[in-house]
């Protein structure tokens, strides 16, 4: 197999398996506080920004 195509085939694979692993432990808690809280508020920031990049607000 070609080197790079290997590269990003192992990347994509960690990041569903990371993806994955996420959905799966956070289905078994529901809504109710956990562990996995702190990383669920920093996507949700990381989300925010991105979109604030991407679509600045007019009101600065």
């Amino acid at each position: 197999m070609n080197p790079q195509v290997d590269k990003v085939v192992r990347r994509t694979t960690m990041v569903a398996t990371a993806v994955a692993s996420y959905f799966l432990l956070t289905a078994d808690y529901g809504p109710e506080p956990n562990a996995l809280d702190p990383i669920k508020q920093r996507i949700i920031s990381v989300q925010d920004s991105v979109k604030e990049f991407i679509f600045p607000s007019k009101n600065k």
